[in-house]
């Protein structure tokens, strides 16, 4: 019989941060600052079922990004068939990376930060994987079992600063800019329809199923380059539906209400906010 899907996450505490277990009544203390040093323990899977550590009230959770400071963000560009088409491009052969660093990320309901410098910003609903055990050279069944589960990210981008060099990071990895969260599903049902909202209009939808490069492959792919280690998160790329593809362009503004949702995951919710 397979395991029931666990939640863990990392909130905010008055005393910092903790991972924590979810469950329907409570958030359960796993005995780790957040859920990526958490995943660095042999054994975390049956620890995590086991803990009983401090509780919270699960109403009013304050959420941090789920992972505060992974050693490797990897991002993957043009990689749902549908919004290839509509950037007017050809399947890849291989999956296009760049990479966003930890202070880009906030939590799941954090306020996200508009650069003062840009003009273009725009939504990209991703599913994020994290790893949760050390890989290198995967086979697809390696690959597979290095996968600690799923989250719900947002890869908020700059147009304007993406656009200025045929290299991508610039525009991507602006400071408090990307929700991750709110929670990491592990043993879970494969992830279905991912889908954002922007101040109630539905911009993007699409089925996970609709990926050139699914999770595992690019588990796969990336360990070829480098290890891969508890608490990296790999962003799989997003849907048609973006802005800067509609005619006219559409980007976000201060004030906007951002909902990021996947289809037995969870959802972010954010409010853009002026940022520096």
């Amino acid at each position: 019989m397979a395991p029931e899907p666990i939640k863990l996450a990392t909130i905010r505490t008055a005393g910092g941060t903790a991972a924590v277990r979810i469950e329907e009544e409570a958030a359960i203390e796993l005995g780790a600052g957040d859920v990526g040093e958490f995943l660095h323990r042999p054994g975390w899977r049956e620890d995590a079922r086991r803990a009983d550590g401090p509780r919270h009230p699960s109403n009013g959770l304050d959420y941090a990004p789920l992972v505060l400071n992974p050693e490797k963000v990897f991002c993957v560009g043009l990689n749902y068939r549908s919004h290839i088409r509509e950037m007017g491009r050809e399947l890849p052969a291989y999956p296009t990376l760049f990479a966003k660093f930890a202070r880009a990320l906030v939590g799941a309901y954090d306020p996200v930060e508009l650069p003062a410098s840009s003009k273009k910003v725009d939504w990209e609903a991703e599913l994020g994987v994290v790893i949760g055990m050390p890989v290198r050279h995967a086979t697809a069944e390696q690959a597979a079992a290095a996968i600690a589960g799923y989250t719900v990210i947002n890869d908020v981008t700059a147009r304007d600063f993406q656009y200025r060099t045929l290299q991508w990071l610039q525009g991507k990895t602006f400071e408090h800019s990307t929700p991750i969260g709110p929670w990491l599903v592990v043993d879970g049902e494969a992830p279905g329809m991912i889908s954002c909202e922007v101040d109630g209009d539905l911009v993007q939808k699409a089925d996970t199923a609709d990926l050139v490069f699914d999770a595992i492959a690019l588990v796969a792919y990336i360990s070829q380059l480098i290890t891969l280690v508890p608490g990296d998160v790999i962003a799989t790329g997003t849907p048609g539906g973006v802005g800067d593809a509609r005619k006219p362009p559409r980007y976000l503004t201060p004030g906007a209400r951002l909902v990021t949702r996947i289809e037995g995951i969870g959802e972010a919710r954010n409010i853009m906010v002026e940022g520096g």
